[in-house]
Order: C-alpha cells, then sequence, then structure tokens
C-alpha cells in the first residue's frame, strides 16, 4: 500500500478534527471540511499503519463523516465565491459538474466501505487508498499549492 500517498493526502486534507460553524463559501469555512475529512482520514491511517488498534465505531465514525462532508463539501463553491480563496483553483467553476462528481465519488465510495465495513486494518488500508486516491485526484485538479 502507498502509505505515503495515503499520509500525504491526509496532511494535505488537515490532521485536526474540525467543526463547521458556517457554511458560507468562505476559505475559512472550506478548510474546517476539508479538516473533518482529514481528521477521518487520519484516524483510519492510525488504525491501517497499526498505530491504533482496530476498532469499528471509529472506522464507522470516520467513514460517515467523509461521506457526509464530501456531499455537503460542492455547495462551499457557489457562483460568487471565486475570488478570496488562493487554494481553490478557478477550474471549479469551470468545471462544476466535474467537480461535484468527484464529491460525489469520494462520497459514494465511503457509503460502499461503511456497508461493508473494513474488518481489520489491512481492509481498511485498502480503503484508505481508495478514498486517498479519490481526495489526490481533486486536489491535483482543482487545488492550489500554497508557496
Amino acid at each position: 500500500m502507498n502509505w505515503k500517498a495515503v499520509a500525504a493526502a491526509a496532511a494535505m486534507a488537515g490532521i485536526a478534527f474540525g467543526s463547521v460553524t458556517a457554511a458560507d463559501g468562505t476559505h475559512d469555512s472550506r478548510i474546517a471540511l476539508m479538516k473533518k475529512i482529514g481528521g477521518s482520514a487520519g484516524a483510519l491511517a492510525a488504525i491501517a499503519k497499526g498505530e491504533k488498534p482496530y476498532d469499528a465505531e471509529t472506522v464507522k465514525t470516520a467513514l460517515t463523516t467523509i461521506a457526509a462532508t464530501a456531499k455537503v463539501f460542492p455547495d462551499q463553491f457557489k457562483p460568487g465565491t471565486e475570488t478570496g480563496d488562493q487554494e481553490a483553483s478557478p477550474k471549479i467553476w469551470e468545471n462544476m459538474d466535474d467537480f461535484k462528481a468527484r464529491a460525489a465519488k469520494l462520497s459514494a465510495d465511503a457509503e460502499t466501505a461503511l456497508a461493508q465495513l473494513p474488518a481489520d486494518p489491512a481492509a481498511v488500508g485498502a480503503t484508505l487508498n481508495t478514498l486517498g486516491a479519490n481526495c489526490g485526484g481533486c486536489h491535483k485538479a482543482y487545488r492550489i499549492k500554497k508557496d
């Protein structure tokens, strides 16, 4: 498994759990949602790497958070919010259907994993590879890296 890629994706998304206080399409609200996904990916990565013991409730919570957050994430990119966020590529608004489809795929993959709950660290790792590929593909297409 490509743990470096998974760890990089989790780090890019943010490791800390975050909460959203306002869904207003600002940079801060977008980052808060990414931190929720990143925190969940981090929890899964810790299990997959053996840093934390397998815990079905932790896996369920993480997958549920990823699925729910990915569903609402595109709503943070309404028309008129294209400016002021130096990490969000203008390509998001130019290719909104693709952007939404990528978020929907991440959510669907998390829901599929939730329905067939990974039963051990290896299965959690395989699930994380799938989810991480979704995250990485979207970041590559639509995120501007800060220097």
